[in-house]
This record gives C-alpha cells, structure tokens and sequence, in this order.
C-alpha cells in the first residue's frame, strides 16, 4: 500500500468522533494501515499501584486510528494525495488539489550507466 500518510504531517480527521480537528502524525504502521495523531483519539486508561506509583496513576493515550480517516492538508485544506514521478527519477507525494509537492518517497535511481561502471570495478 503507498504511503498516503507520512510521520509528521499535519492532517485533517475526516470521520469518528474526532471529526474535523486537526494535529501532527506522531506514528505510522503500515502492517495494519494505522497512525497516531498528536491528540486525537484520547483515551483515558487508569494505571495499577505499583512500587514507582504507589497511588496509580489516570493517564490519557493517543490510540491509532485508520489512515482512511485521515487526510494530509496542504495550503489549510484537506487533500487527496497523488504520487508523480520526477525527471531525474524520484518519486514524490503531490496534492491532488493544488499540486503542491508534500514530500519525496523514494530518492531518485542511480542511471544504469552509472551503476555499471561501479560494477566493473
């Protein structure tokens, strides 16, 4: 699956009950095409006593949610992504909607010439 959603985008949650706020991707897991997003999805989780917390402890966690929620926003608006290949052979994510490139995913391939000649020697 291409990588829509990249850490440290600022995206936009399209659905769920954080519908409409925005914050920053702290974590992706491509496997199960999840992400976690600076405050959004909080739960509240009570913690154990234990010898370092001899009180316990309330702590809120950001629990992932699907990618298919989220949207990359460029220019202050929620967009689709599209992935265009570059003249010197890099691939980059762009905004479907105003074109602007959101950043590179695979560098650009070395010619073949090039590795040719690193070959022979």
């Amino acid at each position: 699956m291409p990588a829509h959603i990249r850490k440290g985008d600022v995206v936009f949650v399209r659905s769920g009950s954080d519908k409409g706020k925005t914050g920053e991707v702290v974590s992706v897991d491509p496997s199960t095409s999840r992400c976690v997003v600076k405050g959004i999805n909080l739960r509240t989780k009570h913690m154990k006593p234990t010898q370092l917390r001899p009180k316990g402890a309330i702590v809120k966690l950001e629990l992932p949610i699907h990618i298919s929620k989220v949207s990359p926003i460029a220019d202050g608006k929620p967009t689709r992504v599209r992935f265009a290949v570059k003249a010197d052979g890099s691939k980059v994510r762009v905004a479907a909607k105003s074109g602007k490139e959101l950043g590179v995913v695979s560098p650009a391939r070395k010619t073949p010439a090039a590795a040719a000649g690193k070959k022979a020697k």
